[in-house]
C-alpha cells in the first residue's frame, strides 16, 4: 500500500476522523477479502499545525501577497510529509483548498484535491443546484462552485455577509474540537432557511459532518428532508482508492 500524509490540525477533531475513516476503510477493504487478523491499514505520517495561528495568517480575498505566511505554513507541512517518504498527500480540512494552488508550489508528492473528490460525489446524486456551506474563507471563494460547474451543477449566489459570519461563528462555537448539543438543530436551521427543495447541501467544513454521527463515512446521505453530501467522506474514499492502487 502507498504511504499517506496527513496535514491535519484544522480542526484536530476532523484530523482524528480522517485517521479513523482510512484506518477502517481499508480495514473493511482486507476483511472483504478474507484477510486475517490483524488486519492491515496504511502506513501513515501526520504533521500537524497549528489553527490558532494559521486562522491568524488568513489573508484578503484578491491579494494573493496577503496569504503568503498562510501558504508557507501549509506548504513547509507538506514538505515535511513529503520528506518522511509520503507516496501522496492529503489536507484533512476544507479552508486550505482554496489555497492549494499556491500551497502545492515546490511540493512534488501528489495532492489529492477535495474539489475533485466532493464534485464527482455530488453529481453521482443528479443534482443540478448546490449549497456551499464552510468557513468563511471557503464560502467566499468560488472553488467549489468551479468544479461543481464543470460537472454541470449551480452552486448558490454568494451568501450574504451576516449569513457567513453566522456560519463561521457556528463553526468555531458548536463544531471545534466535535459537535455540541446544539450544533445539529443550528445547522438544521441553516439550511431549512438557505436550501430549496433538491438542492445538494454540501458539508464543505470537516467539522460540519460531526453533527450528523451515523453517516461520518457516507460521501453521501439524506437526514432530516435534506440531502447531504460530506466532502471529507468523499475525500477519504479517494484516499483509499489511491492508497490501495499500489
Amino acid at each position: 500500500m502507498k504511504k499517506i500524509g496527513i496535514l491535519g490540525g484544522v480542526g484536530w477533531a476532523s484530523t482524528v476522523d480522517y485517521y479513523r475513516a482510512i484506518a477502517e476503510g481499508v480495514s473493511r477493504h482486507f476483511a472483504e477479502r478474507g484477510h486475517g487478523s490483524p488486519l492491515p491499514i496504511p502506513p501513515m505520517t501526520i504533521e500537524s499545525v497549528t489553527q490558532s495561528k494559521t486562522r491568524a495568517l488568513r489573508g484578503t480575498a484578491r491579494d494573493e501577497a496577503s496569504w503568503a505566511g498562510f501558504d508557507a505554513v501549509f506548504r513547509d507541512a507538506l514538505l515535511t510529509l513529503e520528506n518522511a517518504g509520503c507516496d501522496f498527500g492529503i489536507i484533512a480540512s476544507n479552508t486550505p483548498h482554496a489555497r492549494l494552488h499556491a500551497i502545492r508550489q515546490g511540493v512534488t508528492m501528489p495532492i489529492l484535491s477535495i474539489f475533485d473528490a466532493t464534485a464527482e460525489a455530488t453529481a453521482s446524486t443528479g443534482a443540478s443546484k448546490a449549497l456551499v456551506l464552510g468557513t468563511a474563507v471557503t464560502m467566499q471563494a468560488t472553488n467549489y462552485a468551479d468544479r461543481l460547474a464543470a460537472e454541470g451543477i449551480s452552486a448558490n449566489d454568494r451568501l450574504p455577509e451576516p449569513d457567513i459570519a453566522e456560519m463561521q461563528r457556528m463553526i468555531d462555537s458548536d463544531f471545534y474540537g466535535g459537535a455540541s448539543d446544539t450544533a445539529r438543530p443550528r445547522l438544521l436551521a441553516f439550511c431549512d432557511k438557505h436550501a430549496g427543495p433538491g438542492t445538494a447541501i454540501l458539508l464543505a467544513c470537516t467539522e460540519l459532518p460531526l453533527a450528523f454521527p451515523d453517516h461520518l463515512d457516507d460521501p453521501v446521505f439524506e437526514a432530516d428532508g435534506h440531502l447531504f453530501i460530506n466532502p471529507s467522506a468523499a475525500h477519504v474514499a479517494a484516499a483509499l482508492k489511491e492508497a490501495l492502487n499500489d
